[in-house]
C-alpha cells in the first residue's frame, strides 16, 4: 500500500486492481460526500446556537457543553465500531443507516423542548454522525486510484466544511429569523433528500473491483481487526496526528467559539459570525493546499501536521495573553485564518494509516485514527465548559485546556514517528518486489 501512496513509485498508477476512477466515480462519490456534508450540517448547528440553547434549556456553560460532549462521545466510541461495519457490511448501508439516525436526532432538537430530551437528540445525531466519514474514506478508496487518496480525503474534509459554512451563514440567520423549531426542523429535510439520492444511486465499488468476501465471523474476527489495525505504528500515529491537530479549530466551531468571541471579545454575534465563517473559508482553502502538497510530497506529512499544532499554539497564546481589554480584530483574523489549518492537517491523519493496512482493515483503521481528534475535542470542551463555571468566565483560563492537550499530542507523534516511517518503507520495498514478480 506505501507504493499507491507514494508518486514516486512508478508503479502506483498500475496497481493490480486498482480503481480506474473517472467521471462515474466522482458522480458516486458526490453522493456519499453529499451525506457527509448534512451530517456536518447538522453536527455543527449547535455551534451558531449555543446562546440560544442557553435561554431555550435555562442551563450554565457546563451544561451547554455537555450537549457537544455527549455528541462527540457518542461519535467517538462509535467509530470502531463503525470501522468494522464499514469492511463487513459496505459503505451504502452504513451510510443509510447513519442518515436515518441523524436526520431523526435533528428533528428531535427541534421540537422536543426538555433538556434531558434533547440531550437524547444530540447523541442519537452523533451517532449517525459518526458513520459518514469513515464510510466516505471507504467509498473514495474503492472508487480512485489509491495514488489519489490524499487529495480525495482532503476534498471530503472540505465538503465537510462547506457543511459548517451552512450552519455559520444559513442556519444562524434562519435561527433569528425564523425560530428554534422552524430552523433546525426544516434543516432535518435535507436529510430525506440525501437518504433517496443514496438509495437511488450510490453503490460501494465499480463493477470488476468487488472486494473479496471476509470469511471471518463473531467477535474473535472483531479482536482480530481491532488488533491487527492497532499493532500497526502508522495507525497509531495516524491517531496521534488527528488528535492533536483537530481539536482547537473543533471546539472553537462547534460551540466555544461564538460564546468567546462575543462575550468575552465584545463582538457583536454578526461579527462573530463572519469571524467563524473565516474559519471554515480558511479550512476550505488550506485543505486544498494540504491535499496536493502531501499527494506530491508524501515526506511532507507530518512537517505540515506539526507546524500547524505549532502555529496554532502560538496564535492562542498570543491572543488569550494580549494585554488589552479585548484583542485587536487583525489579531482575531489571523488567530480564526491559522484555526482553519487543523482540519486540513488532521486529515493528514489518515495518510499514515492508510499505507499501514491493507484493503480489508481500511474501515477498521480509519475508525481508530479518527477516534483521535473527536476525543480530543470532548476532553476540550468538557474541560473549558468546567473551567469557565470555576472561575466566572474566565476565556484565558479555560482555553489553555488547548495548550495541555497539544502537548500530549506532539509528544505522542515524536514517540512514534520514526517506528512508523521505518514499517513504511518496509511495506514500500515489499510492495515493489511484488509489483516486479507480477506476470506480464
Amino acid at each position: 500500500m506505501s507504493a499507491s501512496s507514494s508518486p514516486s513509485s512508478s508503479s502506483a498508477a498500475h496497481l493490480p486492481g486498482d480503481p480506474p476512477g473517472g467521471r462515474r466515480a466522482i458522480a458516486v462519490w458526490s453522493i456519499g460526500v453529499a451525506v457527509y456534508f448534512v451530517a456536518v450540517i447538522f453536527r455543527t448547528s449547535l455551534g451558531v446556537a449555543g446562546l440560544d440553547a442557553v435561554e431555550r434549556f435555562h442551563v450554565g456553560a457546563s451544561a451547554l457543553s455537555t450537549f457537544s460532549i455527549l455528541q462527540l462521545l457518542v461519535y467517538a466510541g462509535m467509530q470502531i465500531p463503525v470501522g468494522l461495519l464499514v469492511d463487513r457490511l459496505g459503505t451504502k448501508k452504513v451510510l443509510g443507516i447513519g442518515v436515518v439516525l441523524f436526520t431523526i436526532g435533528q428533528l428531535g432538537f427541534a421540537f422536543l423542548p426538555s433538556y434531558g430530551m434533547a440531550l437524547a437528540s444530540r447523541a442519537l445525531l452523533g451517532c449517525g454522525d459518526a458513520m459518514t466519514f469513515i464510510s466516505v474514506l471507504r467509498l473514495g478508496g474503492r472508487w480512485f486510484p489509491a495514488r489519489r487518496g490524499p487529495l480525495v480525503a482532503q476534498l471530503a474534509g472540505l465538503v465537510g466544511m462547506a457543511g459548517n459554512l451552512v450552519s455559520t451563514l444559513v442556519l444562524a440567520r434562519l435561527l433569528h429569523g425564523i425560530g428554534w423549531t422552524a430552523a433546525f426542523g426544516g434543516s432535518a429535510l435535507a436529510g430525506v433528500v440525501v437518504f433517496v439520492l443514496l438509495l437511488l444511486f450510490l453503490k460501494d465499488h465499480p463493477e470488476g473491483h468487488e472486494p473479496e468476501p471476509l470469511r471471518q465471523e463473531g467477535a474473535a474476527y472483531v479482536r482480530r481487526q481491532i488488533a491487527a489495525s492497532w499493532r500497526e505504528p502508522g495507525t497509531r500515529l495516524g491517531l496521534w496526528v488527528h488528535f492533536t491537530t483537530q481539536f482547537p479549530a473543533m471546539v472553537f466551531l462547534l460551540l466555544w467559539g461564538l460564546p468567546f468571541l462575543v462575550e468575552d471579545q465584545g463582538l457583536s454575534r454578526a461579527t462573530a459570525g463572519e469571524l467563524l465563517t473565516l474559519v471554515v473559508l480558511s479550512n476550505m482553502v488550506v485543505g486544498l493546499v494540504y491535499g496536493q502538497i502531501v499527494a506530491r510530497h508524501h515526506e511532507a506529512r507530518l512537517p505540515l501536521a506539526l507546524g500547524t499544532v505549532g502555529a496554532t499554539a502560538v496564535m492562542w497564546a498570543v491572543t488569550l495573553a494580549y494585554p488589552g481589554a479585548h484583542a485587536p480584530m487583525w489579531l482575531l483574523i489571523l488567530l480564526c485564518v491559522v484555526l482553519g489549518a487543523c482540519g486540513p492537517a488532521s486529515m493528514i491523519g489518515f495518510d499514515f494509516a492508510r499505507p499501514a493496512n491493507p484493503p480489508e482493515r481500511q474501515g477498521t483503521a480509519s475508525g481508530i485514527t479518527n477516534m483521535g481528534g473527536f476525543v480530543a475535542s470532548m476532553t476540550t470542551l468538557f474541560a473549558v465548559g468546567v473551567l469557565l463555571d470555576a472561575t466566572g468566565d474566565d476565556y484565558s483560563v479555560a482555553f489553555s485546556a488547548v495548550f495541555v492537550l497539544q502537548a500530549v499530542g506532539v509528544s505522542q507523534i515524536l514517540r512514534l514517528r520514526r517506528r512508523a516511517a521505518r514499517r513504511e518503507r518496509e511495506r514500500l520495498v515489499a510492495s515493489r518486489v511484488e509489483t516486479v514478480h507480477v506476470p506480464a
